[in-house]
């Protein structure tokens, strides 16, 4: 029996299926601290045992992105804030390879909040 984190990504229609296994599988990656859990019925990554972001896709458009945690408290161009208090967004065209240098410079900024 599939967990609903695992669940959760294989529901994915494609092209979002294969963009988020590539995201998650890049975030789990790119540093030993951070780790994977389901909550609030989303695929959540802690750093350090602390929120540090989430995927999701936009309800209208389907369209994936990325919550980043703390994202208010820093300011990076592309992260959008919407209605949102203290998450900023930054979303994904599926079409495209995902943007590596974008996500390490927000990640960047996002851990010197949590060193």
């Amino acid at each position: 029996m599939l967990r609903k984190l695992d669940q959760f990504y294989l529901e994915q229609p494609e092209p979002n299926r294969s963009f988020m296994l590539s995201l998650r599988s890049f975030f789990l990656n790119y540093d030993a601290g951070i780790t994977e859990k389901w909550k609030y019925k989303i695929p959540f990554f802690y750093y350090k045992n602390k929120p540090f972001c989430y995927i999701w896709k936009d309800n209208k458009t389907q369209q994936p992105y990325v919550g980043i945690v703390k994202a208010d408290e820093f300011e990076h161009p592309l992260l959008i804030k919407g209605n949102r208090k203290k998450m900023k967004v930054l979303y994904f065209d599926t079409t495209e390879d995902i943007p590596v240098k974008l996500i390490d410079e927000i990640f960047k900024l996002q851990m010197a909040l949590f060193d």
